[in-house]
């Protein structure tokens, strides 16, 4: 259980020209953990520490996001420290110096469009994804009303045509058990009287043919999930103001589209966090690759000595035998044949300097946590056509 407080100051520093209104603010966020003993509490905030070394190993993380946590702060020019006792939990706080900005300066942007008062649906299986939206456009002054399926979101639509209250935007997820995205929308079209003038989809895992797909369904946009607010109020702007042309393709923020047929690869997954191994694994089975899942480096090395692969995702914090462990031990045997087994790093650790390390460490690649649909299928299709030739244990005895 945790949760955060928030309070603040205002106070005006005075400069050559002007004065400048800032805020000064104190965050604080507690929880029910395992606490932190008074003389380890100096250390947690530097790289790669941990208060006990088999944390990692029992409750997961790599030591980094205090590390990061102290950085941000400090280029905000804030501090941060931690109140703590073992088995009591722990208080963090952390002050930040930012600058006041004018209200009417916050949302320029929304000149463009007028969003107050917009009714939207919401259709997602997903309840959190619902709910992160909903709070979403409602911060935009848009009206929201939220549908866990497709045939509960025809009913909405058949309600708001009733009503003559129809909706002038859907954002509806691809991906759905049942009715997915796309059924939806064809269904939908077939009722003209719902007369819905925007559609715009979501997906967490892009499938070849998509966009062209929502071409002939005029759907006005294709994107990318995880979103960003701003990346989708921007594509809410853009597609809002005119109807797409009926040439024109529909928009694509950041979107990967799946590889071209005969680059489906054979992929060795080695990565310790169950969650991470699941989306990891369904992304990449969208686009029709074949994955191998381990849980440590010393199960990747095992999966190598059985098995074919064109190339290999490696965390680098993981029990047993972490990721440099596992690529010098592939990388040691690779000096007896003239193979080269493409290795991408799948890694938490996103500071300065941490990508030449794993480049150094003879790692081919780097994808930083959290995982970036987009990211993954670019990183691993350009490894994969790049690396033609797939590796094949030779010697055992290096392991």
């Amino acid at each position: 259980m945790r949760y955060v407080s928030l309070k603040g100051g205002s106070r005006t520093a005075p400069t050559r020209f002007f004065a400048t209104l800032s805020a000064h603010l104190h965050f604080t966020v507690s929880d029910t953990g395992i606490g932190v003993a008074p003389e380890k509490q100096a250390s947690i905030f530097e790289a790669f520490t941990q208060a006990d070394g088999a944390t990692t190993r029992l409750f997961g993380g790599t030591g980094l996001g205090l590390t990061i946590s102290s950085r941000l702060v400090q280029m905000m020019g804030g501090r941060i420290w931690v109140e703590s006792a073992l088995g009591q939990g722990s208080r963090f706080h952390f002050t930040a110096e930012l600058p006041i900005v004018p209200a009417t300066a916050a949302l320029p942007a929304l000149e463009q469009v007028r969003l107050e008062g917009m009714r939207v649906l919401i259709v997602d299986d997903n309840s959190t994804n619902r709910r992160i939206m909903k709070d979403t456009v409602e911060s935009w002054g848009m009206k929201a009303l939220l549908a866990e399926n497709g045939q509960t979101a025809l009913a909405a639509l058949e309600w708001a045509a009733s009503e003559g209250r129809p909706f002038s935007l859907v954002l509806t997820d691809a991906h759905m058990p049942g009715m997915d995205g796309f059924r939806f929308v064809e269904t939908m079209k077939r009722h003209p009287e719902f007369a819905v003038s925007t559609v715009m989809m979501l997906t967490s895992g892009p499938q070849r043919g998509d966009v062209a797909h929502c071409k002939e369904l005029g759907i006005a946009a294709y994107l990318p999930k995880p979103i960003r607010q701003s990346q989708l109020r921007t594509a809410i702007m853009q597609v809002l103001p005119a109807a797409p042309k009926v040439n024109e393709t529909p928009a694509a923020v950041g979107i990967s589209i799946a590889p071209e047929a005969g680059q489906r690869l054979r992929i060795l997954l080695a990565e310790d966090n169950a969650v991470n191994q699941r989306l990891a694994l369904r992304l990449l089975e969208k686009c029709g690759h074949h994955v191998a899942v381990t849980a440590n480096g010393r199960e990747a090395l095992a999966a190598l000595d059985n098995g074919q692969f064109d190339v290999v995702l490696m965390d680098i914090q993981m029990p047993e035998m972490d990721g440099f462990e596992a690529t010098a031990a592939i990388r040691s045997r690779e000096r007896f044949s003239s193979t080269h087994l493409p290795i991408i790093a799948m890694t938490a650790h996103a500071m300065s300097g941490d990508r030449e390390k794993c480049l150094d460490a003879g790692m081919d690649g780097y994808i930083a946590k959290p995982i970036r649909p987009a990211e993954l299928f670019q990183t691993v299709s350009r490894f994969g056509k790049s690396h033609p030739t797939a590796f094949q244990s030779q010697t055992v005895g290096n392991a």
